[in-house]
């Protein structure tokens, strides 16, 4: 079995945090940036750079032709630094295309070749308002309205992409509100706050662990249980990042 993975959003938060992770546990870290800078920074922590543009689908296809992983990681996200509240309306629409187009061209370039696995970035707060906490069963928020309905929709599709490919095991994660380093907030907030490197540690377990499916990341006092991924992945709240420095 091949030890390849593509990271997509290798220099993000979680894709800093979970790069090290990755190499740790014997992976051979193929990771996507836009930026020639980024592509010389992953490269320096022993990540092999794909400078690529999610929406460029024939490139995107034709890199994972090449690479040939055997699985895919997707931690794609379009923020602004520090959550730049003036940004914001912009970055939700930005997020939704990634969730959309962008997840869309990474399904169907990671079936072409041959991936057998995909783990993908969600979120923990598209539940429809209810009963708490929230399980991964419960509906998402699909009536919402503007502007929260460009993120709902944004989920869905995203979620209908990874898990209806028939020939990859797709999971998502629907993570909390992420805090710790690189993620412009230091402190938990947010109904379901998660620590960057606990977020991190759920995508390397999903992709050793997972049958596919969805499972909620959170902390214990969040408002969406996170029960079943402690329970069939082994995760939990405090994980965090071995140094063996």
């Amino acid at each position: 079995m091949s030890n390849k993975v593509f990271l997509a959003g290798a220099a993000g938060a979680i894709g800093t945090a979970l790069v090290p992770m990755l190499i740790d546990a014997g992976f051979s870290v193929y990771g996507s940036t836009r930026s020639t800078a980024r592509a010389k920074k992953l490269e320096e922590v022993g990540v092999i750079p794909v400078l690529i543009d999610v929406f460029n689908a024939d490139e995107l296809a034709r890199e994972f032709a090449r690479i040939k992983p055997e699985s895919v990681i997707h931690q794609l996200t379009d923020l602004p630094r520090g959550l730049d509240p003036s940004q914001m309306p912009q970055a939700i629409v930005n997020n939704a295309r990634i969730r959309n187009e962008g997840t869309r061209n990474l399904v169907a370039a990671a079936t072409a070749a041959g991936s057998r696995r995909l783990v993908a970035q969600s979120i923990a707060w598209a539940y429809k308002p209810g009963a708490t906490p929230y399980l991964e069963s419960s509906p998402l928020d699909i009536d919402a309205v503007a502007p929260r309905s460009t993120t709902v929709q944004g989920v869905v599709a995203l979620e209908n992409y990874v898990l209806a490919a028939s020939s990859l095991v797709g999971t998502v994660l629907r993570y909390g509100h992420i805090y710790g380093p690189g993620t412009g907030a230091e402190q938990p907030s947010g109904a379901s706050p998660i620590h960057v490197q606990a977020a991190a540690v759920a995508a390397l377990l999903a992709l050793q662990r997972s049958n596919g499916g969805v499972y909620n990341i959170a902390q214990d006092d969040a408002q969406v249980s996170s029960e079943k991924a402690k329970r069939e992945l082994g995760w939990s709240p405090s994980m965090r990042l071995v140094d063996r420095r």
